[in-house]
């Protein structure tokens, strides 16, 4: 199907790129002069196109809006020294997208028509990628409902959209991170593990009152009992416990990250054990206490590696070392840059070629 793909190319007549400011890019709110957009209908992904980037013309009925049928994905590219253009990893967010279409019940996109046509754009707006140390390109994909009908059922017709935006750092400083212990993101037999857009708006509550609270992000723990860790708000999380990478197992309430199986691949080439297992508030709690616990972070695309500064549970913080002194998130994180600019050796085949 990729030979046959054929995506209809219309370029903006006045692009935005002179008038953006690459030493200021929040994250998330700059956009590139193009999107691409494409229409599912009668069972097929048809009408691929590359159009400037703008709004969208929709019913206020469809069904994304009503019943949540909508989900996302997020990846990132680069510009090598040598201008050569990458994405990392899109085979793995391909994978994932349709494990989200399937549980929501949409329509899966073949993994060489996902990454195709996202490479497709991104080679339109390459210039675009910054290239400052810790820019990239952020790719965001998304699929969404657009039957104008108000009923629980599936939608016959979908909108797949990619978007980009020039970014810098996700988070600035280390990160002061909570134990939530009431609140809860994803239950066993839901789809937390599916990137879906519900997911993110159930956790808008819990962030706002602790970010009231002083913290920065907060790691959801299980909904039975609130005692084993799941994941972040905005990344996996991972913990370096008796000299052992340790990090919650993926299962149907955490999402398998990217950046966690990347980590993860690093870590057993540098022979460190790893361990993908429940893992409880109490055994980092008392890693904290007795110092068995030398590293902790967040690992995901917007993020990459997020070091926590603080730890906080039932009414206590506990500090962590300074970030630049942890040996194993500092080396995965150098490590992890040089593969994504091209300064070191991709034997893991990680960098899709753009163009």
């Amino acid at each position: 199907m990729t030979d046959t793909l054929d995506i209809k190319i219309t370029k903006t007549q006045q692009s935005r790129l002179a008038q953006t400011d690459f030493s200021n890019l929040p994250f998330g709110q700059i956009f590139t002069d193009h999107m691409l957009v494409v229409d599912y209908a009668d069972g097929e992904w048809k009408n691929f196109q590359i159009v400037p980037y703008g709004p969208l013309e929709l019913s206020p009925a469809i069904s994304a809006l009503h019943y949540g049928q909508a989900f996302f994905e997020g990846l990132k590219a680069y510009k090598h020294a040598d201008g050569k253009v990458t994405i990392f990893r899109p085979d793995k967010n391909a994978s994932r997208f349709n494990k989200s279409a399937d549980r929501l019940c949409m329509p899966q996109l073949p993994e060489d028509i996902f990454v195709n046509s996202i490479a497709a754009l991104v080679d339109l707006e390459r210039e675009w990628i910054p290239t400052a140390p810790g820019h990239s390109l952020y790719i965001r994909p998304f699929m969404f409902a657009t039957d104008p009908y108000l009923g629980v059922s599936p939608s016959k017709t979908y909108k797949f959209i990619v978007l980009c935006c020039p970014v810098g750092a996700y988070f600035s400083k280390p990160l002061r991170v909570k134990f939530e212990s009431h609140y809860t993101r994803s239950a066993e037999g839901g789809f937390g593990y599916a990137k879906a857009a519900g997911n993110y708006g159930g956790s808008m509550e819990p962030f706002k009152r602790a970010a009231e609270e002083g913290f920065d992000q907060l790691i959801w723990t299980d909904a039975k009992e609130h005692l084993y860790v799941e994941e972040m708000g905005a990344a996996n999380v991972m913990f370096v416990l008796d000299g052992k990478l340790v990090t919650p197992s993926t299962r149907d309430t955490i999402l398998d990250g990217v950046t966690r199986d990347t980590v993860i691949a690093l870590a057993r080439d540098w022979g460190m054990p790893v361990e993908e297992r429940r893992v409880s508030i109490a055994e980092v709690v008392e890693g904290a206490k007795n110092g068995s616990l030398t590293d902790a972070f967040g690992a995901g695309t917007a993020a990459t590696i997020a070091p926590v500064g603080a730890m906080h549970y039932d009414g206590v913080d506990y500090p962590m070392s300074d970030p630049s002194t942890r040996e194993f998130s500092q080396k995965v994180l150098k490590t992890l840059n040089a593969i994504r600019y091209g300064e070191a050796p991709d034997t893991h085949n990680w960098n899709f070629l753009v163009g």
